[in-house]
């Protein structure tokens, strides 16, 4: 079969099976598996620049979403003025010591000169600097986070529009890869994943903790949005009347208007993305690129500096990445710090690139529509397939209701005989790179 002609095929499956469900389930349903298809695809293309343009080795996919989220927190809400008044100020003095007593510490590492004296001072400055950036930035803390804690309890943001945090989650995440890249680049590709892995869980280990930041596990409910909340839609009577032309009850046509909105949002920005990855691949940039992920001796060889280029595109993934946590926490109208875990923004997004083809864009978008769809639905089918298996069998079987409450565990073993299917008959995914 001609090569164009199977991956337009591929396609076309992924979105038959989204029109399924929309016929069978529900079109909330279905436009609800393609907006999170979306931002997945999104999220499988940070990390395919990673690993499928440099073999970097990141598992840490989960740190950098996270802060994409947080972003939308700290850039659209409005900033809470009790908050600030009682300690806000005080908490960035904090802050800004605490990065002054790093600074000084570097500098005198890298000035002075080798011996017991570099390395007494290092130590003093990090401990005085230590103390006073605590003495200063507890009281702050614990004066914002008496501040209302049922409702309030943090400084809020910066009250700017949704839109803006998400290229402002893209760069919270590129600095926080920066910082990772120039501490964490120079280890081995095993030894890179266990300090990325780490890095998130201490990423997310903060925003869980620190509730001045943005609530904690208390979470942060009612985010703005760029649509309107379904219930607003539902209280304005030119949009009932509207709905009832068209034969809809108000509560279905709002849920499926936002939800078709966010569509158009993230395709857009999806498209966008996808035409920039490809120009990438294309430049000799990315010819450089895939020459350090084959034979990084032969490019270091060749003149090439191979530590900045795998910080750049380590940066260029996480950003992308951080992208899309701002997206799908907008979507989601709050953030829920306890929500990410590595199986679901970690694990799965490798399985989408893995699946869909690493090194090649338009594969990691097939891997994690398609995935992301089986992630959804093979658990309802996996309980009807056992209601059917069981049919037969009398009510209060052992075997009946052990099979039936064994189709919760469908989504991992999908998940697992994919991959493996995937990697035994198509070892270069569905779209192999080119």
């Amino acid at each position: 079969m001609n090569e164009s002609l199977k991956n337009t095929a591929l396609f076309l499956l992924v979105a038959v099976l989204i029109v399924i469900t929309g016929v069978s389930q529900s079109w909330n349903a279905a436009l609800l598996i393609l907006n999170m298809g979306l931002v997945s695809a999104i999220m499988a293309i940070g990390v395919n620049l990673q690993w499928g343009f440099a073999g970097l080795f990141n598992v840490g996919v989960m740190g950098f979403v996270a802060l994409g989220g947080l972003a939308v927190v700290l850039v659209s809400t409005d900033p809470v003025s009790e908050g600030w008044s009682a300690g806000g100020w005080q908490i960035l003095l904090g802050l800004v010591l605490g990065a002054a007593t790093i600074t000084a510490a570097v500098l005198a590492y890298g000035r002075l000169p080798k011996g017991r004296t570099r390395a007494l001072a290092v130590l003093a400055i990090l401990v005085v600097g230590f103390f006073v950036y605590r003495a200063v930035f507890d009281p702050g803390v614990e004066a914002v986070e008496a501040i209302n804690p049922a409702g309030a309890g943090n400084i809020g943001g910066l009250g700017l529009p949704v839109l803006l945090a998400w290229p402002a989650g893209g760069l919270l995440a590129a600095g926080a890869a920066w910082l990772i890249g120039k501490t964490a680049l120079g280890l081995r590709s095993d030894y890179l994943a266990i300090a990325t892995m780490g890095i998130a869980e201490i990423i997310i280990a903060v925003m869980k903790n620190e509730d001045w930041l943005a609530r904690g596990v208390k979470n942060v409910v009612g985010l703005p949005r760029p649509l309107p909340y379904e219930i607003d839609l539902q209280n304005d009577a030119g949009f009932v009347a509207s709905a009832a032309n068209l034969g809809l009850d108000p509560v279905t046509a709002s849920t499926l208007y936002v939800k078709l909105g966010y569509s158009l949002l993230f395709l857009v920005v999806l498209l966008m993305l996808l035409w920039m990855a490809q120009m990438a691949l294309k430049s000799p940039w990315g010819r450089m690129m895939r020459a350090i992920r084959d034979n990084e001796i032969a490019a270091e060889a060749m003149g090439k500096d191979v530590t900045r280029r795998h910080l750049q595109v380590f940066v260029l993934g996480s950003a992308i990445c951080g992208m899309a946590g701002a997206m799908m926490t907008t979507l989601d109208g709050q953030l829920t710090p306890g929500t990410y875990q590595p199986l679901r923004f970690t694990f799965l997004i490798w399985v989408m690139v893995i699946v869909g083809g690493s090194g090649n864009n338009f594969g990691a978008i097939l891997g994690a529509m398609l995935i992301w769809f089986l992630w959804v639905q093979v658990e309802p089918i996996g309980l009807w397939l056992m209601q059917v298996i069981t049919a037969g069998l009398p009510d209060g079987s052992a075997l009946k209701a052990h099979l039936i409450d064994s189709a919760a565990h469908m989504r991992l073993l999908t998940m697992g005989v994919l991959l493996l299917v995937v990697l035994r008959f198509s070892p270069r995914g569905l779209i192999p790179e080119k």
